[in-house]
Parts: C-alpha cells; sequence; structure tokens
C-alpha cells in the first residue's frame, strides 16, 4: 500500500515536471534546455552589417535562411510575410539569410518577391553551417537574451505570441 503511495506521488511529481517544463518554453523565461544562438556578422543587400548580438537585450530575432532556386521557400513567402506584418510592429525583427547565394541573385530575389525585411548574405554558408541548416526554407527564433528557442520551427506563433507579451 505503502509503495503505491509512493508510486502515485512519484507520478503526480513527473506529470507536474512535464508541465512546468513545458510552459517554461511558451514564458519569457530562458528554458532549461536552452542553446546560446551562435552569435555572427553578415552584410544585407546594401552593404550594411548585420550582427546578431546586437539585438541581445533588445528583440528577439527569427532568421529565414532560404535559396534562390527553392520552390519551398519561395512559396513560404506569404507565410513570411503574413509574420512580418503580424509581428515586426510588436518587436520582432525578422531576417532573411541567403544561403551560399550572390548579392545579385539574392538583391533579384527580394526584388521580385518583395521582401519587407532585411535580406542577409551567407555566400560562402558559413553561417547556415553553425547553425546546422540542412535543408531550407529553415526558421530559428532567438530571443532576447540570445538563446535559440527554435530551430526547424513548425508552430512558431505561439511561441511568438508568448515572448512579445501580447495576445494577436
Amino acid at each position: 500500500m505503502l509503495n503505491r503511495k509512493k508510486a502515485a506521488f512519484a507520478a503526480i511529481a513527473l506529470i507536474l515536471s512535464l508541465f512546468l517544463l513545458a510552459t517554461d518554453v511558451l514564458s519569457s523565461k530562458t528554458p532549461i534546455s536552452a542553446v546560446k544562438a551562435p552569435d555572427f556578422i553578415l552584410k544585407d543587400l546594401n552593404g550594411k552589417t548585420f550582427r546578431l548580438s546586437d539585438y541581445k537585450g533588445k528583440k528577439p530575432v527569427m532568421i529565414i535562411f532560404s535559396t534562390t532556386w527553392c520552390s519551398s521557400c519561395k512559396s513560404e513567402i506569404p507565410y513570411f510575410k503574413q509574420l512580418y506584418s503580424a509581428y515586426a510592429a510588436r518587436g520582432l525583427e525578422i531576417v532573411n539569410v541567403g544561403v551560399q547565394e550572390s548579392q545579385v541573385k539574392m538583391s533579384k530575389f527580394s526584388t521580385r518577391y518583395g521582401l519587407p525585411y532585411r535580406v542577409l548574405l551567407d555566400e560562402t554558408g558559413i553561417v547556415s553551417g553553425i547553425y546546422e541548416i540542412r535543408g531550407v526554407p529553415s526558421l530559428v527564433l532567438v530571443d532576447q537574451k540570445g538563446y535559440i528557442l527554435c530551430h526547424q520551427c513548425q508552430e512558431i506563433e505561439p511561441i511568438l505570441n508568448a515572448i512579445l507579451k501580447k495576445k494577436p
């Protein structure tokens, strides 16, 4: 009888711990398993420098890794534009990183698709390698503290709503 009570207590404690861990990801706190986002510096289409660490303590950054030849990257652009429209004014910085693409190709791509967010050039693929990007498009969300909240993000909007502290 005593062993059943201990087992029940342990099960309740485990469930509560899992619940608290899961809800911590959607809070403004840094999750226990968070990984610090590697800092990087890239030039944008206008030749200006973007440094990820400049946003630490200021605003979260959503990084879209893409290429000009990827059909999925092109088909996801309306969704990325919708995220920009919904969250940029609330404090989200969105950047597109052109993986192993030239400035000329990315400039044409940005103009053709009317990208409203900043486009960065990772011509050598070093940054995408550091972030272990294996396919495009890929999203990485970095919080205000500089930690990766999701990599290969699928359901990003609930996380964005939580870290931007406003409901849609």
